[in-house]
């Protein structure tokens, strides 16, 4: 065994990001984390999706073997996740396994055999296997042997409670540093406040560790959230003017709040000619998996999805990610937005949004079983998002301002493309609140379609009823349609001064209404787009213009190459039962397609092209180029020849 200095270790890292993976360079902070771990410390990584997180815990767990130190184990929630990244180190000729629920017995007692004879580099399980009595024997025998390198907690946001993904087992981890002192630790996640970070360090025993940080910002993706109107309607036309073509459909997810909703979007969309499946935990396992692999082994395809489908979604085409309902808060739309773009190309974050998202999400925190303690952070939460929702600035800038960092405005939401017109509605609001009031006097609560029938002066037998015709506030919002109240209502929940409770969603004013009734609070609403906009943010076509660019670039002999690139990919992928992101990025494609290599030489630093990848497919990589190369020389000497004979 040899000890590193971080500059050893980042010497060494940096041979194996060329070598085995194929960079030449690291991105942001990830030689400073690679270093850190690499030669034994400790560490909180909080990177977002797509920006390289794996490589931190991937390249020290290759040169701390290298080094003698064992095997890395890689605690991991999800079977797919697994399954795809042991499938992409193996790829690079990484000795890599995994375990899980998907390995028979004599499979998985055949990983168990080269875990304790030395064989793995890293090993992929589940929190709950790895806290077993049996599996912690195991570990404490290749300890005790000074065969264990390295534990990397992935998705590490699943420890909290105040996180989106809250995982029990994730807890029972605290055992690590007590029965492995001195195996460093590396805990990753895309997602959390600082509250939730503070639960990571506290259950995760993390106070000694060095945390770093990177930007939230993903600056490639588009942030658009619409008003509710027709959701089906508006998501079908935002989808055919942003991400239909020619041929064919980009790839998208799209989340609902219900199962029963999925199953319903899904079908009205395949009805429409879009492929779309549905995924969530009512489906037999065998439907969902079929599901998902469609979705990240072929092209075109749209997800419609419950929160269940997405943790570990690694697929980087992903260019749209629409939501049809509200989500539980900030950190669970960042994370489900986060899925789009992985590949650094331009994407879309699209959500439709109304009054009865906000109080079906207030419902659901009001009638949860949690303390009043937690009900309140939830409430404080779901207050976050929406007032990104309601927000009139910058999105992007509000988003990264909820994470602790700070920014301008980014020039590349829909509030920033094209600024909303606002109007002074400060006494329309104060009609409102007071009207709220008045009925409360009156001897009861109401929701809020009753309410706005008073405003605007309906004689309904409900109002009739309950002699609200007599109210001093009946009729006083006349000049005003029911679209306009509900969008001020929504507006007044989302600052605060109505509250939404009990089981018929009654409104109720709270302390944060009374200096807009007395006038000291100014209300400034959106005034609505004209028309059944499907969103804001660019004209029709301009968004596949942005995605397209970057193959658009390349000459037509670079794009054919790109096409006989990408057909050979996908070959190779359903022969070795992978997504073809596996085997080679977008990104490396075009790379080759760029350079159009001839030779084995030309081969090295193209990025993503390891040493394993360059010997197991540098001949046929170098024979399509040749074959494409001497189709279009063909192609041009014939051209010639029928010149001179014409000229």
């Amino acid at each position: 065994m040899t000890p590193l200095t971080p500059q050893q270790a980042l010497l060494r890292a940096q041979a194996v990001l060329a070598e085995v993976f194929g960079y030449q360079a690291f991105r942001g902070q990830q030689a400073d984390i690679v270093a850190h771990v690499g030669a034994g410390g400790d560490a909180l990584v909080l990177m977002p999706t797509g920006g390289g997180k794996s490589l931190c815990y991937q390249i020290p767990a290759i040169v701390r073997q290298r080094a003698g130190w064992g095997v890395t184990l890689v605690v991991s929630p999800l079977i797919a996740l697994m399954h795809d990244q042991v499938g992409a180190l193996r790829e690079a000729g990484v000795e890599a396994a995994y375990l899980n629920s998907s390995l028979s017995a004599e499979e998985a007692a055949a990983v168990e055999q080269r875990l304790m004879r030395g064989e793995l580099t890293l090993l992929y399980a589940a929190p709950e296997r790895i806290v077993t009595p049996r599996f912690l024997a195991r570990l404490e025998a290749l300890h005790a042997a000074r065969r264990l390198a390295l534990f990397a907690i992935d998705e590490a946001h699943c420890v909290s409670q105040w996180g989106h993904d809250f995982r029990p087992e994730y807890r029972e981890l605290a055992v690590l540093p007590e029965r492995f002192a001195g195996v460093p630790r590396i805990a990753l996640t895309a997602t959390a406040d600082a509250l939730t970070r503070a639960d990571i360090v506290a259950h995760l025993r993390l106070e000694q560790a060095r945390t770093f940080v990177a930007s939230f910002d993903r600056p490639n993706i588009r942030y658009t959230i619409v008003e509710k109107r027709d959701s089906l309607r508006q998501l079908l036309r935002f989808i055919e003017q942003e991400h239909g073509g020619p041929h064919g459909h980009d790839s998208g997810i799209v989340y609902c709040q219900s199962r029963r909703k999925v199953e319903d979007v899904a079908a009205r969309l395949a009805a429409a000619g879009l492929r779309a499946l549905p995924y969530h935990a009512g489906l037999d396992a065998a439907t969902r998996q079929r599901h998902q692999d469609r979705f990240l082994r072929e092209e075109g395809w749209l997800m419609v999805a419950t929160i269940a489908f997405g943790m570990g979604i690694d697929k980087p085409d992903v260019r749209f990610v629409a939501h049809l309902d509200l989500p539980k808060n900030i950190e669970g739309y960042y994370q489900e937005t986060g899925r789009a773009g992985r590949d650094g190309e331009p994407a879309n974050a699209w959500m439709a949004y109304g009054l009865q998202d906000v109080v079906q999400q207030r419902r659901l925190i009001d009638e949860s079983a949690a303390s009043d303690d937690f009900k309140r952070v939830l409430r404080g939460k779901l207050d976050a998002l929406l007032a990104l929702a309601e927000s009139t600035g910058c999105r992007r800038q509000q988003l990264l301002a909820y994470f602790g960092e700070a920014s301008g405005p980014c020039g590349n939401c829909d509030n920033c493309l094209q600024p909303p017109q606002t109007w002074d509605a400060t006494e329309p609001a104060r009609k409102l609140l007071s009207c709220i009031y008045r009925l409360q006097q009156s001897g009861g609560a109401f929701g809020a379609g009753h309410v706005i029938d008073v405003l605007r002066g309906l004689d309904t037998d409900k109002v009739r009823q309950h002699g609200h015709t007599a109210l001093s506030t009946f009729g006083i919002g006349r000049e005003y349609d029911e679209t306009l109240w509900r969008r001020l209502l929504r507006q007044l929940i989302a600052l605060g001064a109505v509250h939404v409770g009990g089981e018929f969603h009654t409104l109720h004013l709270t302390a944060a209404a009374r200096p807009i009734l007395r006038g000291e609070q100014p209300v400034r609403l959106r005034v609505a787009p004209a028309g059944d906009a499907a969103g804001r943010g660019g004209a029709r076509g301009e968004r596949r213009a942005r995605a397209v660019a970057s193959e658009a670039r390349l000459p037509l002999l670079g794009r054919e190459v790109l096409a006989a690139l990408k057909a050979w990919r996908a070959e190779v992928a359903r022969e070795h039962d992978l997504p073809a992101y596996v085997i080679f990025h977008d990104a490396t494609l075009r790379a080759i397609a760029e350079r159009l290599p001839r030779s084995a030489a030309d081969l090295h630093d193209i990025p993503g092209l390891g040493e394993k990848k360059r010997e197991a497919y540098g001949r046929d990589v170098l024979r399509l180029v040749a074959e494409v190369c001497d189709a279009q020389d063909a192609s041009a000497a014939d051209d010639g020849q029928a010149q001179s004979v014409w000229g």
